[in-house]
C-alpha cells in the first residue's frame, strides 16, 4: 500500500430506499369526450424501485477477493482485488483481477505464489494467480492478475461521467490480510486532466487499512465500480514513556486516493486487454461496457 507518512511532533500532526411508490391512473369525471364521458389519464410507466442499501451491497460483494503473497507457506504480503472480466477458455473459465502494482511486486522474494482467496463465511477457497500486467508506479498503479477457474462475476465499470463529488460509495476490501470488509463514504474530490477530460485522481473519506491497496470503491447507488484504491495518506504520532520515544501511523481522514475508472479502462486497453472492456463479447462474462471512452 502506498502510505504517505508526514511527521508530528507528539501526538500532533505538522502537516502538516425504499421503493418509490406508483402513482395511480388519475380520472377525471365529465371533462373530454363526447356526451360528456370521463376521461381517463394514462399512467405514462412505473418508477423502478432503487435497491435498498443492503440489497446493493450484496450485489457488490461477489466482485471482489483478497490476494496473498506466500513464501514458504508464510503470507509475506496482502493486498485485494476486484474481478474485472472473466472469458471461457479451452482449458476453462479464466477470471481477470485488478489490483495495485505496488502490492504484487514479488522481486524481493525468492519462491512467491500468488493466490486469490474467496470467503464464503467460515469457508474459504484459494485460486492460483498470476500477473499479466502491471502499470509503471506511481503514474499508473495497477496490476492485472488471470485467476482460473475463479467463478466471481466482474463488476461493471461506471462511465467517467457518472463519477461527481458527494456520490454514496462503499469502499470493499481485506486490510491485514483477513476477510472482506466494507467502509461507507462519499467521493470527497475527482481531479480531471485538463487534455484528456477524464478523471485521474479520486478520493473518498471512506476509511481504510493496510492491506486495502487494489480493493474497489463502488457506487451505492448504480453498484458498479468507480476506483480502485491506491493508498492514503498517515500522520505520525510520536510519544515518549520511560525516556523511550515511540511512534504510530494513523489514517488520515477523507486522504484515501484511488485510481478512478477511467485509467482502470486506459490501463486495459494499453496492456491488450481491452476485450474485458466489451460487454456480451462471446465467451466473456457479464462485461464492463457502457463507458463513452472505451473506443478510445
Amino acid at each position: 500500500m502506498n502510505r504517505f507518512s508526514l511527521g508530528l511532533p507528539a501526538l500532533f500532526a505538522m502537516l502538516s430506499c425504499a421503493a418509490a411508490p406508483t402513482p395511480p391512473p388519475a380520472e377525471t369525471a365529465g371533462i373530454g369526450g363526447a356526451g360528456g364521458s370521463p376521461v381517463v389519464m394514462q399512467q405514462v410507466g412505473a418508477l423502478t424501485p432503487r435497491p435498498t442499501r443492503k440489497e446493493q451491497v450484496k450485489r457488490i460483494l461477489p466482485h471482489n477477493v483478497r490476494l496473498s503473497i506466500l513464501e514458504d507457506g508464510k503470507a509475506r504480503r496482502t493486498a485485494s482485488g476486484v474481478v474485472i472480466g472473466s472469458e471461457q477458455t479451452p482449458e476453462g473459465l479464466v477470471s481477470y483481477v485488478i489490483t495495485n502494482a505496488h502490492a504484487v511486486e514479488m522481486d524481493d522474494l525468492k519462491n512467491p505464489h500468488l493466490i486469490a482467496i474467496v470467503d464464503d463465511r467460515a469457508n474459504s477457497t484459494e485460486y492460483k494467480a498470476h500477473v499479466v500486467a502491471t502499470g509503471v508506479v506511481p503514474d499508473l498503479d495497477l496490476a492485472l492478475l488471470k485467476v482460473p477457474g475463479l467463478p466471481l462475476r466482474p463488476a461493471r465499470l461506471a462511465a467517467d461521467t457518472e463519477l461527481e463529488l458527494g456520490d454514496d460509495v462503499v469502499v470493499a476490501a481485506s486490510p491485514f490480510g483477513r476477510a472482506l470488509s466494507l467502509s461507507g463514504g462519499m467521493v470527497s474530490q475527482v481531479e480531471w486532466d485538463k487534455e484528456s477530460k477524464t478523471p485521474r485522481m479520486v478520493k473518498t473519506d471512506a476509511a481504510i487499512g493496510y492491506g486495502a491497496s487494489g480493493g474497489g470503491i463502488f457506487s451505492l447507488e448504480s453498484g458498479k465500480l468507480l476506483a480502485i484504491v491506491e493508498g492514503y495518506r498517515t500522520a505520525k504520532v510520536g510519544f515518549a514513556v520511560a525516556e523511550q520515544n515511540f511512534s504510530f501511523d494513523v489514517p488520515m481522514p477523507g486522504e484515501t486516493f484511488a485510481a478512478p475508472s477511467a485509467k482502470v479502462r486506459l490501463f486495459l486497453q494499453q496492456k491488450g486487454f481491452g476485450r474485458l472492456l466489451v460487454e456480451g463479447a462471446p465467451g466473456m462474462g457479464p462485461g464492463t461496457g457502457g463507458s463513452q471512452t472505451a473506443s478510445r
